[in-house]
């Protein structure tokens, strides 16, 4: 397994980080693990092609990690010209969702005549399913979202991918990422606790309880990145855009 951090941003691009994304390639497929409305830029400065891309699996349905679909959708189908089908994975109103923003930024697209074949599959948290021929698992996690917010947890039969969707403290964290081989954790606050998200002093009370093999930082906001030093002292790895980690 192959993990790429295509954006490890925030929703506000702190750091000049792109929107979340990320791309799991394990044993000849392909998966996009979220695509926020600012991740198609970040996606084709590292040279990738959709064609590639066998699934996409969205955490939660806030623009930063999902509203990047309309226009991968429409590269696919008036650049790349894409003709094998495409499978969108998320929580239930991925399809509405997704069906207003394109009529929104392209009017008329929804009803396309699509060169390929796509299809969304909604999710419920502690269900499985294939992705990309993968084992995929999500976990309901603590965001405010207008709908279900899940964390990701992806398996090739060798290798773990897992990762915390955006999320305040919860437990739940701890199954997610049991034994993963990596665990990408979001962390907005370097100090004071923000709604719905991680801040550094309650993630760093609670690293003697996870069993990831390497956790890596991602989705920081300028007083987490301000921390940097602090994190990596603890054993941590900080993510930025267009890293790779070969599992």
């Amino acid at each position: 397994m192959k993990v790429t951090i295509v954006g490890s941003g925030d929703a506000f691009g702190s750091g000049g980080r792109a929107h979340t994304c990320f791309r799991v390639d394990a044993s000849g497929t392909t998966a996009i693990v979220d695509f926020g409305a600012g991740s198609i830029g970040a996606w084709k400065s590292l040279g990738f092609q959709f064609d590639a891309v066998d699934a996409v699996v969205v955490s939660h349905l806030h623009g930063d990690h999902f509203g990047g679909l309309p226009f991968l959708l429409l590269d696919c189908q008036f650049v790349e010209r894409r003709t094998k089908p495409l499978t969108l994975i998320g929580p239930p109103g991925l399809k509405q969702r997704l069906d207003v923003a394109l009529d929104m930024f392209f009017p008329g697209a929804r009803n396309a005549a699509w060169r390929f074949p796509w299809r969304v599959e909604e999710l419920l948290a502690r269900r499985k399913t294939q992705a990309a021929g993968m084992s995929l698992e999500t976990f309901e996690v603590v965001h405010e979202s207008g709908g279900l917010s899940t964390g990701v947890r992806l398996c090739d039969g060798n290798s773990v991918f897992a990762y915390s969707g955006d999320t305040a403290w919860t437990e739940t964290l701890f199954d997610l990422s049991a034994n993963a081989d990596i665990f990408l954790v979001e962390c907005y606050s370097g100090a004071a606790p923000t709604p719905n998200h991680m801040d550094w002093p309650t993630l760093k009370a609670n690293l003697p309880g996870f069993s990831a093999k390497r956790m890596v930082v991602t989705h920081m906001g300028d007083s987490a990145l301000a921390r940097r030093g602090e994190m990596e002292q603890a054993g941590l790895t900080i993510a930025y855009d267009g890293q790779v980690f070969d599992l």
